[in-house]
């Protein structure tokens, strides 16, 4: 099955790309809290759950720098607000929604897999 245009293992690799741009953690968590609207970082930083100032601040920088999210400004205030750019709403309402879906879908089935593999790593 090649339906994605590429060689396994490949640099080019479409599905390779995809993935780099969700690799890190937080990245999708913030572009889901993202899909709500506009907000400014400790807005984002109270929203998402257990991440720290310093990593959503690397996050963000990534993000912006991949093309997923707008730094927006307003002059005359300091505070900077983000919000998802056309093609990182594409990507958390189209894969990320999905994937999310898939994730409530088969939560059971996933912790069930990581409690056995956890037991088996702790013999």
């Amino acid at each position: 099955m090649n339906d994605h245009h590429c060689e396994p293992f490949a640099a080019d690799c479409a599905v390779r790309l995809a993935a780099e741009l969700i690799a890190h953690t937080w990245d999708p968590v913030v572009l889901m809290a993202l899909r709500a609207g506009r907000r400014r970082r400790l807005d984002l930083l109270a929203a998402v759950a257990g991440v720290s100032d310093k990593v959503l601040t690397q996050t963000l920088r990534r993000l912006h720098a991949n093309g997923l999210i707008l730094r927006i400004t307003t002059p005359g205030d300091r505070a900077v607000a983000y919000e998802l750019s056309p093609l990182g709403a594409s990507l958390a309402d189209g894969p990320l929604a999905a994937l999310g879906a898939w994730a409530v879908r088969h939560a059971d089935e996933i912790l069930a897999a990581q409690e056995v593999q956890g037991a088996r790593e702790s013999v």
